[in-house]
């Protein structure tokens, strides 16, 4: 598993909590992963939605501008479990050999 998967995968479980927009799941990645681009995360976040895994709406809050928000879908759930066993399938090996 990569680092786009494994950002991917992290992306999809902070929206597996509930609707986020961009920004805030792009400094919540960042504090993970510091050397992540933010070009490279909304990237991804395209092409998520454009794989039917998230949708994207606008949402406005109180005493700000509007908000690109983005939620998981049925087929991103599916995604994030399967990216959920290979990260876990994964982890398992790497304990077998003695690594983690």
């Amino acid at each position: 598993m990569l680092k786009k998967d494994l950002i991917e995968l992290c992306l999809l479980h902070l929206l597996a909590q509930g609707d986020q927009y961009g920004y805030d799941l792009l400094r919540r990645l960042h504090d993970a992963f510091p050397d992540t681009q933010e070009s490279a995360v909304y990237a991804l976040l395209r092409g998520l939605c454009r794989n039917g895994y998230l949708e994207q709406y606008m949402g406005k809050t109180s005493d700000g501008p509007t908000r690109k928000y983005y939620r998981l879908t049925d087929h991103g759930m599916s995604r994030y479990g399967e990216l959920l066993k290979q990260w876990r399938a994964l982890l398992a090996a790497l304990a077998a050999l003695g690594v983690a």
